[in-house]
């Protein structure tokens, strides 16, 4: 029996980025993959846009809440997957970690439901191409 590979999703609130991340992931890999989101600055509720455009697409976090880096979870992850460039975390030795500069289109003047549209489709390819890397199998 294998032991799934474990990914950990952190943006500053975890109201966001990293939840639909995480959300967009256990939507493709069931359980094959295990997957958390955390923040360095929890939020106190997901952004109501976030979950509409997950909504959109078949993927419900609603039932999520914010959540702050577990230390203890941190130190067994495989993968550590830090979205957008305020977010800061140090990461024990021999855990990998990548950083997404995600889209930002309200760097362009887009807001509302359609920034977050973009912002979901931008995670989603990613989301696409990590799950490659594990799984094959793995659709999205």
């Amino acid at each position: 029996m294998t032991t799934a590979v474990k990914v950990l999703f952190v943006c500053v609130r975890n109201s966001g980025k990293s939840q639909m991340a995480a959300g967009l992931l256990r939507a493709a890999a069931g359980d094959r993959i295990e997957v958390h989101s955390a923040g360095t600055d929890p939020g106190v509720r997901l952004n109501a846009l976030s979950v509409a455009s997950l909504r959109e697409v078949g993927v419900d976090i609603g039932g999520e809440v914010p959540k702050p880096v577990d230390p203890p979870l941190l130190a067994v992850v495989d993968l550590v997957v830090v979205l957008g460039r305020e977010a800061e975390l140090d990461a024990p030795a021999g855990v990998r970690v990548l950083r997404w500069d995600t889209d930002e289109p309200s760097a362009r003047g887009i807001e509302g439901i359609e920034r977050m549209r973009l912002v979901r489709d931008d995670i989603t390819a990613r989301i696409r191409a990590l799950a490659a890397e594990f799984d094959s199998t793995i659709q999205l």
